[in-house]
């Protein structure tokens, strides 16, 4: 707010000296609500009014009240008071199409002309019935009005700024407005309109941004039904950690602190934390099974375990017919008790085969050997070529360690943070979002030095990146939708992510963070099913310990 001495008010150079330092508050204002309060509060100081009322255009042609003042009565509602405004909107039509002119602000904003009424009372042109059930219920008296438009530079009226009651500089009596006080109004709405076209063109881009933002996190989400949300929980539970952080008075954190443009920054890397997805192919994204390509490959070794089944029956009944044929007695129920046995193993096999194509979080050296066991059987393909059960493909993947992803899969997988740097560091960001690209890009970085990208460790990593870490790794051990494992219950996921510490993966001071402020509860109200919020005993952890306070 633009102060001056009330001695350099009363001069008229000294206020066309304040309109000019007025002009430039505006247009450094970037907070919409208190750039419309700064508007009124100058136009009524700088005029010597005792109250004001500031509207805006809708684009359904309406008046909406904004702000209102009145320093006799000490009203403030609207704009930063938290005191709504309980007054309807002022139609510049009736049904009709009529304009209302006699409204004194209506008919402001339709002719875009300053209107100047000595008193309210005596005014015959308009209706000013609502004035004065308000004077008498309050037992003020609206005298002096001057209402002035406030145009875009089209011309066109974008608001209306209404003053109550001049002042007289010496007595406080009310008076009317002069000439020179309605020329500096008039001059003042003319720059308001100006720095309030600016900032809606400011607000306008910035909503454009956040929605094109918000449009490819969710195609890259849609992309694949095994990571649908993921682009839209890692902002919501990133922004949870780092305001957390940013709060705490004690610890290696405490001198943490964020302003509401670097909340912002940091929500937007969160939204494009995993844009480079966009370049990642969907057969490995989806690759719910070892064995999935375009269709999941455990069909075609199900049907040979088929085929030996059958040529199991065929060789029997060979051995029966054969001995028929040389007129040899057969123990038939002991070929029978032995292709019982064979049926048995294959099935037993084949089962095997599909719960190793599942993926899990680790598969034994055992099971692995087993596989290859299977895979030296001896099959006739439709080629009648005998050959072995299966391809060395299908032994690779069969007997991947962790998950569904070969290596080379998890390289292409992991290739899309190396394009959401390239992606994010190729855009001309404004100054406050140039952060963007660093916040983004380290989320798979780990405190060693251990991760990807990069290889950063933890001192080269700001706490934001490190913040997103935490939510990608925790989002992703909890989501209902992932391929390879099932949802885990949040005393599951806490104990990983406390090995995550122990292991100078993930930051361990943002990791107290996450248990003591409870973020990780917070988080499971909002996205988790009531079935994987179980009950934690943080002090189990791995990697807990207790809060010092002093």
């Amino acid at each position: 707010m633009v102060k001056e001495t009330e001695h350099e008010v009363l001069d008229l150079l000294a206020r066309l000296k304040a309109l000019n330092k007025i002009g430039v508050a505006l247009s450094a204002e970037r907070n919409g609500t208190r750039l419309l309060e700064m508007i009124l509060e100058e136009a009524k100081r700088i005029a010597l009014a005792d109250g004001g009322t500031l509207y805006t255009r809708t684009e359904d042609d309406r008046l909406r009240f904004e702000i209102m003042l009145t320093d006799t009565l000490n009203i403030r509602s609207g704009g930063t008071s938290g005191i709504p405004i309980a007054l309807p909107s002022l139609p510049l039509y009736d049904e009709n199409g009529k304009p209302n002119l006699d409204k004194v602000a209506v008919c402001t904003a339709i002719r875009g002309e300053t209107i100047n009424i000595p008193d309210a009372y005596t005014s015959r042109e308009f209706e000013f019935s609502g004035t004065q059930a308000f004077d008498k219920k309050t037992g003020y008296r609206s005298k002096s009005f001057l209402t002035v438009p406030m145009k875009n530079n089209e011309g066109e009226v974008i608001g209306v700024l209404q003053l109550i009651n001049a002042l007289d500089p010496i007595t406080r009596e009310i008076t009317t407005f002069g000439t020179a006080e309605q020329e500096l109004v008039e001059s003042l709405a003319s720059q308001a309109a100006v720095a309030l076209v600016n900032q809606r063109l400011l607000e306008d881009q910035r909503k454009l941004f956040e929605s094109f933002i918000e449009l490819i996190a969710t195609a890259i989400d849609d992309k694949s039904p095994y990571t649908g949300g993921h682009c839209r929980r890692v902002p919501e539970l990133t922004m949870m950690l780092a305001d957390a952080a940013a709060k705490v008075t004690i610890g290696p954190l405490k001198d943490f602190t964020m302003t509401e443009e670097d909340r912002y920054e940091l929500r937007v890397a969160g939204w494009l934390h995993d844009c480079g997805k966009i370049t990642t192919p969907e057969y490995v994204v989806d690759k719910s099974t070892k064995l999935e390509t375009i269709f999941d490959r455990v069909h075609l070794i199900n049907t040979r375990f088929e085929v030996l089944k059958r040529d199991a029956e065929i060789a029997l009944l060979r051995k029966q017919l054969a001995a028929q044929t040389r007129g040899e007695t057969v123990d038939i129920k002991a070929l029978e008790t032995q292709f019982a046995q064979q049926i048995a193993t294959l099935a037993e096999e084949c089962q095997f085969i599909q719960k190793c194509n599942m993926g899990s979080e680790f598969m034994v050296e055992d099971d692995k050997e087993r596989v290859r066991q299977i895979a030296k059987r001896r099959w006739v393909n439709k080629n009648g070529k005998i050959t072995d059960f299966l391809t060395e493909d299908e032994i690779y993947n069969l007997t991947i360690n962790r998950g569904t992803l070969t290596p080379e899969e998890r390289q292409i997988i992991n290739y899309h943070i190396v394009a959401t740097i390239n992606m994010l560091e190729a855009l001309p960001y404004p100054k406050y979002l140039q952060r963007v690209p660093e916040f983004a890009g380290g989320h798979h970085e780990r405190m060693d030095g251990k991760g990807y990208p990069k290889g950063l460790i933890r001192e080269q990593m700001s706490v934001q990146a490190r913040a997103m870490g935490i939510a990608d790794i925790f989002e992703a051990l909890t989501a209902r939708d992932r391929p390879y494992k099932k949802p885990m219950s949040l005393s599951q996921a806490l104990t990983i992510l406390g090995r995550m510490k122990q292991d100078n993966h993930i930051d361990p001071d943002l990791f107290d963070i996450f248990i003591y402020e409870k973020i990780y509860l917070k988080y499971a109200e909002k996205f988790l099913d009531p079935e994987q919020i179980d009950e934690v005993d943080v002090t189990q952890l791995p990697g807990y310990k207790p809060l010092v306070t002093s």
